[in-house]
């Protein structure tokens, strides 16, 4: 059985589904979508029909979604109909985007006391750890790429998209870890999360510029109430004042840690979008940016060593043998073992669910965006916060619960429900194509 065919435009009209359904990318605006036929056979000028097997595609689409079409190849007036319903792909995605939400706030969850918990043995070698975890990342993450590449899930066209955005993703969280080392170590503990909530503020504004976002009032309602509640819970239980003890200057570089945090997530949500351009509605596999994003940092950081170690208060000359040293205590060996009670175990699970919220928070980036990601991110600061009251091992004497903290809390969890179940206003494009499934095949 032959088929002859040409690519067609379709256009939005008002029919019922049918009978056969066959799964394709279509935007979700699209309700029912009627394309004429001719039966015959030769002849110039139409589409010529010898088998009901057609596949409807959208083209012209920036981020396409799955969603289901169905159509009848026995209409009357021999119309082929198809229609794109709604709630078939839409709930799927939703779900799945709550089921990435929900692994991101317990990655974040378990790397927030998890850190907490490794520089018990660790006290003396915090930029150690940092280093540890940076340069051991690329390793990991390109072994990583390396079996995926083996296994046909990472593929040349992949490997081959532009390397400069992702230099940039380097050089991006080197110059943050940077500027927020020299800002944290002068700024009180309780002025970091306050000042931490202008990554949200950042990310809104970012994605509004650079991708076009578009944000109804609910969204940015939602997105205020939860700063607020993060900054209720945390604060809650702190002194007055400690914004202005360090001088306003480390306020602001603290605040430009978090404009570079907010930039490079931007970065990699536009990576993805031009990916997909690139693979023609493919998406490039999520160790790709990891690894050679960790790449470039590594480099950047080997830059900037002089300095962050003087921010860390460790003379340049000295790092070598503070290197040495860290080493020692986190194998738990040699003159260090009586001094570093818990090493190697709690180091290495903080790196391990390091490492998982890494991968947990790009592959929502890539799935959602970069304000999702950071909301779930920032759910997990309360949820840790309690944690702390509870008598966690090694820690000695579980901090007290904030009194603001359940106020807090409350209003973190609606302003969350309310950006997430809020409809986006960017709109989708209508223009679709009908190609035939022997030049298209259906994933």
């Amino acid at each position: 059985m032959s088929v002859s065919f040409r690519r067609v435009n379709a256009v939005a009209v008002e029919s019922p589904a049918a009978n056969h359904h066959i799964s394709r990318r279509v935007p979700s605006s699209v309700g029912v979508l009627r394309i004429n036929q001719r039966r015959g056979v030769g002849g110039g000028g139409g589409v010529v029909l010898r088998s009901s097997r057609w596949v409807i595609e959208a083209i012209g689409q920036k981020e396409a979604r799955p969603r289901c079409c169905s159509f009848d190849s026995h209409h009357p007036r021999n119309e082929v109909v198809a229609v794109a319903e709604r709630g078939c792909g839409g709930v799927g995605r939703r779900v799945g985007v709550m089921v990435a939400v929900a692994a991101t706030v317990v990655f974040g969850v378990g790397n927030r006391v998890l850190y907490k918990l490794a520089l018990v043995p660790l006290k003396h070698y915090p930029f150690f750890l940092a280093q540890l975890a940076t340069f051991g990342y690329v390793f990991v993450y390109f072994s990583i790429l390396y079996l995926r590449y083996q296994a046909g899930k990472v593929t040349d066209e992949m490997l081959s998209l532009p390397k400069f955005p992702l230099i940039a993703v380097g050089f991006l969280e080197a110059l943050a870890a940077a500027s927020g080392m020299a800002a944290g170590a002068i700024l009180s503990g309780a002025a970091i999360p306050i000042l931490s909530q202008s990554f949200l503020v950042w990310q809104l504004v970012l994605s509004y510029v650079f991708l076009g976002r578009r944000y109804s009032f609910k969204q940015l309602f939602g997105c205020f109430l939860v700063a607020v509640g993060v900054i209720v819970t945390v604060a809650s239980g702190s002194g007055t004042g400690s914004l202005m003890e360090a001088g306003i200057f480390w306020s602001i570089m603290m605040i430009v840690s978090f404009l570079l945090q907010a930039a490079d997530t931007v970065l990699k949500e536009t990576i993805f979008l031009d990916a997909a351009q690139r693979l023609k509605g493919g998406t490039v596999d999520l160790f790709v940016v990891n690894s050679f994003g960790s790449a470039f940092q590594a480099v950047f950081i080997c830059l900037l060593l002089p300095v962050l170690s003087n921010l860390w208060g460790i003379p340049f000359n000295q790092l070598p043998s503070y290197l040495k040293d860290g080493a020692a205590c986190f194998l738990n060996v040699g003159t260090m073992s009586n001094r570093c009670d818990g090493a190697p175990l709690l180091p290495l699970l903080f790196i391990i669910v390091n490492m998982g919220f890494n991968i947990s928070l790009l592959h929502l980036l890539k799935i959602s965006s970069a304000v999702v990601s950071c909301l779930a991110s920032t759910f997990s600061v309360p949820i840790s916060v309690y944690l702390f009251t509870l008598p966690l091992p090694y820690l000695g004497v579980a901090s007290s619960l904030p009194p603001g903290f359940v106020a807090g809390a409350i209003i973190l969890t609606v302003g969350l429900i309310i950006y997430m179940w809020t409809p986006s206003l960017n709109s989708s494009s209508k223009h679709l194509s009908l190609v035939n499934p022997r030049t298209k095949r259906i994933s």
